[in-house]
């Protein structure tokens, strides 16, 4: 059992899921959260995690590590995707498994589903058809990150869960679009529309994709509720079970930033997969239902990006 006073490592503590997983834990009065920088611990050198580890009594680990980006990150650099989240989920694995760490919280992505998966889509889906081609890269690795925990559990006994939410948002999301995921990225569009004055907006793909969003801080809420539940299955899919199509989500945020211009579809960029929709009935059976709706968190990310436009 994991207590407040275990030795909880969060792996990725800076990113956006990592860093509002850290405020949930340091907020409810966890006393013994472990976290370390890039440049004082790098997950990609094994002797590096492995010193890490041997130095610090670890019972848990919450592993939010991880390469992340949008659609062109993902088509630019899919091998630098691959490579650095295999290192940081291998290393973290192993260094584990050697010292005795009681269990760990994996965190997926809904991206590592089929491309053409049935929708809403199952854990047991997981691996039932191929990948979406512009995100290959970083779904394989974190498919790897999942089997290898199976593997450890079945050779081991290391206990883990792997938790799938679908697009995030939230908190310390990057405004970068190269980097950022798609609903940052149409606040920052939207915004800047508006404030450069322009009559028209062009986005990529043609809208008819479809999503599903969650706040960042319903995650976290997610890794703490399951920190002490004994979950049959090795992943569990969080999210609401809703989805909503790019076009409407651009329709939503254009309102909320006053653009009255006309919004234009570039067809010639990729809507990656048409539709990711989760279902959470697994997740409904052990009564979590996450809190923050869309537009309420809509509402908090155009305050984000409006304080760094004064910046």
């Amino acid at each position: 059992m994991i207590s407040k006073d275990s030795s909880i490592f969060i792996a990725g503590h800076s990113g956006m899921v990592g860093s509002s997983i850290l405020r949930c834990f340091l907020n409810k009065g966890f006393r013994n959260v472990l976290i370390r920088n890039k440049k004082e611990l790098d997950l990609r050198i094994q002797n590096e995690v492995d010193v890490f580890f041997k130095s610090n009594k670890i019972d848990c680990v919450i592993l939010a590590a991880a390469k992340v980006g949008g659609i062109q990150a993902n088509v630019n650099y899919p091998a630098d995707f691959f490579y650095d989240n295999l290192l940081i989920q291998t290393n973290v694995i192993y260094a584990a498994k050697n010292n005795n760490v009681n269990k760990i919280i994996f965190l997926g992505s809904s991206c590592i589903y089929p491309a053409n998966c049935p929708q809403p889509m199952k854990e047991e889906y997981l691996l039932s058809g191929p990948l979406e081609p512009t995100n290959e890269g970083y779904a394989l690795a974190k498919v790897t990150g999942i089997k290898m925990l199976k593997a450890f559990n079945t050779q081991y006994g290391l206990e883990s869960l792997t938790i799938i939410p679908p697009n995030l948002y939230g908190p310390n999301d990057s405004f970068d679009l190269e980097n950022c995921h798609v609903l940052s990225a149409l606040v920052k569009r939207f915004l800047d529309a508006k404030t450069k004055k322009w009559n028209e907006i062009t986005l990529w793909g043609t809208g008819i994709a479809r999503r599903e969003f969650m706040h960042v801080d319903d995650i976290a809420e997610s890794v703490y509720f399951l920190l002490n539940q004994k979950i049959e299955n090795d992943i569990l899919n969080i999210g609401h079970g809703k989805d909503i199509s790019i076009k409407e989500l651009a329709m939503i945020i254009a309102q909320k930033t006053n653009f009255s211009g006309e919004i234009l579809w570039d067809s010639s960029k990729p809507n990656g997969m048409l539709k990711k929709c989760m279902d959470v009935s697994k997740m409904e059976q052990i009564n979590f239902f996450p809190k923050i709706n869309l537009k309420e968190g809509i509402d908090q990310m155009i305050k984000e990006y409006k304080k760094i436009q004064t910046l």
